[in-house]
């Protein structure tokens, strides 16, 4: 058995990894939502770029989610936008965290919580394991 196995155990817990912190997005991105709605009549923290970054954000999280999915099952094209989206994703949680007073405190929070389970997805698909396995096939 070689190291560019899916079933190799080091591929294994990358890919366990990689789950669970894009699991924490999805789940942190469900829960804003909720929490939108259930503080909807609070127009200054439930602000209309609120729901629109909400929803992109949950949408993405779910394509996030069924990348990896895809990822650990072997997909070399589902690897590679999954690399891609979460380094673009990490970027736009950067730029929403920065711009002042177009969101309100407690959504820029919820971003950095979110940007830190992508870095940790990002840091994992670029990682040595993951890049040789899919490296190496077509």
């Amino acid at each position: 058995m070689t190291s560019t196995d899916l079933h190799h155990p080091d591929t294994r817990r990358a890919f366990r990894t990689v789950r669970r912190c894009v699991f924490a997005y999805l789940g942190l991105s469900a829960l804003t939502m909720v929490a939108a709605f259930a503080l909807r009549s609070h127009t200054d923290l439930v602000t209309p770029a609120v729901w629109i970054r909400g929803t992109l954000v949950l949408a993405g999280a779910a394509v996030t989610m069924l990348l990896t999915v895809r990822a650990a099952g072997g997909s070399h094209g589902a690897f590679r936008r999954l690399r891609i989206v979460s380094g673009v994703m990490l970027v736009a949680i950067a730029a929403i965290i920065a711009v002042p007073g177009v969101f309100p405190v407690w959504m820029k929070i919820e971003q950095g919580v979110c940007g830190l389970a992508l870095l940790g997805v990002a840091v994992v698909t670029n990682g040595r394991q993951l890049r040789t396995l899919f490296a190496a096939q077509p």
